[in-house]
């Protein structure tokens, strides 16, 4: 069985509409990526017990303890090793979303694997 092209003019015309709009769109996705790596996003665990702050490409940008809770681990350290990585996991995960949300709405919610 043939595969039928589009004929005419109609078919070559709706080709270069469908590429137009996959430049804007990358454009698009281009910009809100260059904008997510420049914000900052900022998140605390163990009620304010330690803050850390992220950018968007998730380097750690600076990473807040209070004093008593470092003196609450000097025998036992889990606890503010568990508060470290929960508020990571937090900054990332504040992080992600944001990228899923503003992508979602450049591409209609269509995932492309490897783009964001």
């Amino acid at each position: 069985m043939k595969a039928r092209l589009p004929q005419g003019m109609g078919g070559q015309q709706s080709m270069q509409s469908m590429i137009k709009q996959a430049q804007k769109m990358q454009a698009e996705i281009t910009t809100v990526q260059e904008e997510i790596e420049q914000k900052t996003f900022t998140t605390t665990a163990g009620g304010g017990a330690v803050e850390i702050t992220m950018n968007g490409r998730k380097k750690v940008q600076s990473l807040t303890i209070s004093k008593d809770v470092i003196a609450d681990s000097v025998d036992d350290p889990s606890t503010l090793q568990d508060l470290i990585i929960s508020a990571v996991n937090e900054c990332v995960g504040q992080i992600d979303s944001e990228s899923e949300d503003r992508m979602g709405a450049i591409t209609g919610g269509v995932s492309f694997p490897g783009l964001f």
